[in-house]
């Protein structure tokens, strides 16, 4: 067990399987105190739900820190999600500076984009300040979307070798960020996994599992929540973005059918707690 706390910022959507509410069970499940920030509540999350409420939470942000600082209140890591505007990305780095302890990591998780395109309400302006912000990231967390359009390289879904991810590593790296964990690589269809880049280092470590014959809502959530527990738990980084992938796979797997609007993480969380403790 640990006794540090992890602080996450991103979105409550009540219905659907993603950010805070995988965030907060998934790294609380890994033994890890888990304070939460939420930048919006929306009834649904919008990836095949219509009519959804959405209430932006951003005004509330700097009296929450106010309180938290007033309080004298410091995480030992901030871990970002989904946010919705770039007034909320220039809160984060308030909250490093304000509620982090000197020593904390920022493990940033770009969630703009996936499938080849920029998620409902986001820009090249909002690209272009997530970029930024990875750049003085710990760790970040891109699936391969996200990568291509925060460095400008060509985008390919399909197709990859290691001279392409390579050239994505390195362009990622050159935002100044200090490790990479990059998601969505595969070189088989079979196949599909992440690689771990030190960029001091220049060094590339991958990792594959299979490619289960589903699309799911959520999974980089999952994912997120679950690099960030077990890194908490001392687990080095490789560790945790192998332990991380096999938890997503295993979620997808137990998922049923007709569950479409996000993954059936619960049922994979003993597997999760089984591993770290190993």
């Amino acid at each position: 067990m640990t006794d540090k706390k992890v602080l996450t910022i991103q979105d409550i959507s009540c219905m659907g399987q993603c950010s805070l509410t995988v965030a907060l069970p998934i790294i609380s499940a890994c033994g890890v105190e888990t304070i939460i920030l939420p930048s919006a509540v929306l009834s649904t999350h919008t990836g095949g739900f219509t009519g959804y409420t959405f209430r932006d939470l951003t005004e509330d942000i700097p009296g929450i820190m106010d309180h938290w600082e007033k309080e004298n209140i410091r995480f030992d890591c901030l871990y970002t999600g989904y946010l919705g505007s770039i007034t909320q990305i220039e809160y984060v780095y308030d909250l490093k500076k304000r509620v982090v302890k000197e020593d904390g990591l920022l493990i940033v998780d770009p969630a703009m984009a996936d499938n080849g395109s920029l998620y409902y309400g986001f820009d090249d302006a909002f690209v272009a300040q997530m970029a930024k912000l990875c750049g003085s990231a710990d760790i970040i967390l891109p699936n391969i979307t996200e990568a291509a359009f925060m460095t400008g390289c060509e985008l390919r879904l399909e197709g990859q070798d290691e001279a392409y991810v390579q050239m994505i590593l390195e362009a990622l790296a050159k935002l100044g960020c200090k490790k990479i964990v990059l998601k969505g690589i595969s070189f088989e269809d079979d196949k599909i996994g992440v690689v771990v880049y030190d960029c001091a280092e220049k060094k590339a470590e991958y990792y594959f599992t299979e490619k289960v014959p589903k699309s799911s809502h959520g999974t980089g959530d999952c994912y997120a929540a679950a690099f960030t527990g077990a890194m908490m738990q001392g687990k080095t980084i490789s560790e945790a973005a192998k332990m991380a992938a096999d938890f997503v796979v295993d979620s997808i797997k137990k998922t049923d059918d007709g569950h479409w609007y996000g993954v059936c993480f619960e049922r994979a969380l003993p597997m999760l707690v089984t591993e770290l403790n190993k």
